[in-house]
């Protein structure tokens, strides 16, 4: 059964996220580019990987703003938005300190609000992250096939 599904207000903006796993630490993962709470668990593999985190730590895990279960809006949100989005989850969920884990592209915002809110961040971990893209990768081109192929495939 997956874990159920919460969502933490974040000025007038709904963030879904849940909480699973009871150990003694928590781990709050920041998603990459996209994400999806409920489907997340659809990946063996993945829900494979989460079990093993559920059972040494509480996991918080959460949609940015505009993706899954996330509000949507008709702008991109700013970085201070998403580290107010990161926090409300984290108060909503109890969290006071956490270790954070920035995933792919998550993983720049797990950086900055480590950085600008040490108090909440007892570890960071940087997985599969950049700081920023570099001059020959992505090119324009493969980052234009990969947002075509997400749009297409997405939900299918």
């Amino acid at each position: 059964m997956n874990p159920e599904i919460r969502y933490a207000k974040s000025g007038d903006v709904h963030i879904a996220y849940q909480v699973f796993g009871n150990g003694p630490q928590n781990l709050v993962i920041i998603p990459g580019f996209i994400s999806h709470v409920e489907h997340v668990w659809d990946s063996p593999d993945q829900a494979a990987w989460f079990n093993h985190l559920a059972a040494r730590t509480r996991v918080v895990m959460f949609d940015k703003r505009g993706t899954g279960l996330s509000d949507r809006l008709g702008q991109l949100p700013n970085l201070d938005q998403r580290m107010d989005d990161a926090r409300a989850v984290m108060d909503a969920a109890g969290v006071e300190r956490a270790a954070v884990m920035g995933v792919s592209e998550g993983g720049s915002l797990g950086a900055l609000f480590a950085a600008s809110h040490p108090e909440r961040c007892s570890a960071l971990i940087l997985y599969g992250s950049f700081a920023k893209f570099s001059d020959w990768f992505p090119t324009k081109q493969k980052f234009d096939g990969f947002l075509n192929y997400v749009e297409t495939a997405w939900g299918t």
